[in-house]
């Protein structure tokens, strides 16, 4: 990949010392020029267990405590900033089931507090890090994700010469912070692993896969598009069977809120959506949005096109999770 559009540039990263937040800052450290790499988090500890384990790179990174729920420290944070990466959210879907309006007060209106402060503080570029479950939602984790991606589309139109908001929507990432993988590995200690359904399906993304993708749509995007990667899917009772050969698989039956498939583009979408090598793109559906010209020529993917980890095209293969596990 190049990153020449990142040379001596200033970013920062929202959610900052999440598993996606430590992947990205790494990247840009070995792998750009940037000039400033800000993290931003309300985790202390967090901050100060990454500070020391990156201090050979100290005179490029800044660490900022701070919560999205804040916009003045938010807009303190952002002063001289180029391109934001707003990975930040409460995202345990039971947990939220039961504190909900704690999971609006941060993904939706902390989403509003970043677009706020990117203007204010005039970032170039902010791209928002979401999710499968905001397309058709059936918990509240994924509303609040949805109104978040909305809420990114509609900046476009805050300020018309000023910041270029974008999207990134990616299903399950393997070895992330609580993931399924930890989960999973944890489970067959016991030597027996829940599972709620045999025939649920999800999309699968390593880290790098996700990283790729948001550097792509930061250099990439003009404001309002979602990028969607061409991931793979597999089935969850056979994932369990690759990390946990051995365990016993319990049924346990779906729990409220979660899907037996998971959507990265719905039917709705694939009629403004275009199809690149490696992703999707989908286009804001509204008229007025100036930048057409930009994907004149690109493929259509079909008004009869639906993106969901059972029809996916694309199945991963035990040998090929094999792989990515072993880099973990």
């Amino acid at each position: 990949m190049a990153f020449e559009y990142l040379k001596g540039k200033s970013i920062l990263v929202t959610g900052g010392t999440g598993s996606f937040g430590q992947a990205f800052v790494r990247t840009l450290l070995t792998q750009t020029e940037a000039a400033r790499i800000v993290i931003f988090s309300r985790d202390e500890l967090k901050q100060s267990q990454m500070e020391s384990a990156l201090s050979q790179y100290e005179p490029r990174l800044r660490f900022f405590i701070g919560d999205v729920r804040d916009l003045e420290r938010l807009e303190r944070a952002f002063r001289g900033v180029d391109y934001v990466v707003h990975a930040a959210a409460l995202k345990q879907v039971p947990i939220l089931e039961y504190n909900p309006f704690e999971a609006v007060k941060t993904n939706i209106l902390g989403t509003q507090n970043v677009i706020n402060a990117a203007i204010n503080q005039n970032v170039k570029k902010v791209v928002l890090v979401s999710t499968d479950k905001a397309a058709n939602p059936a918990n509240l984790y994924g509303a609040t994700k949805l109104c978040a991606e909305r809420l990114m589309m509609s900046a476009n139109s805050f300020a018309p010469t000023g910041p270029r908001f974008g999207i990134v929507r990616y299903g399950n990432v393997i070895g992330s912070r609580g993931s399924i993988v930890q989960v999973i590995r944890h489970q067959s200690q016991k030597g027996v692993v829940t599972l709620t359904h045999e025939e649920m399906t999800r999309f699968w993304i390593t880290l790098e896969q996700g990283i790729e993708l948001v550097l792509r749509a930061l250099e990439e995007m003009h404001g309002g598009e979602i990028f969607v990667p061409k991931v793979p899917s597999m089935k969850v009772k056979d994932f369990i069977r690759v990390l946990a050969p051995d365990a016993e698989i319990k049924l346990v039956g779906i729990r409220p809120g979660e899907k037996l498939h998971e959507v990265l583009v719905t039917p709705e979408e694939a009629r403004h959506t275009k199809e690149m090598e490696t992703h999707y793109v989908i286009l804001p559906e509204h008229a007025h949005w100036p930048h057409h010209e930009h994907y004149q020529g690109k493929q259509n993917v079909g008004d009869d096109f639906f993106f969901s980890s059972h029809t996916n095209p694309q199945w991963l293969e035990k040998e090929s999770l094999e792989a990515m596990l072993k880099n973990l």
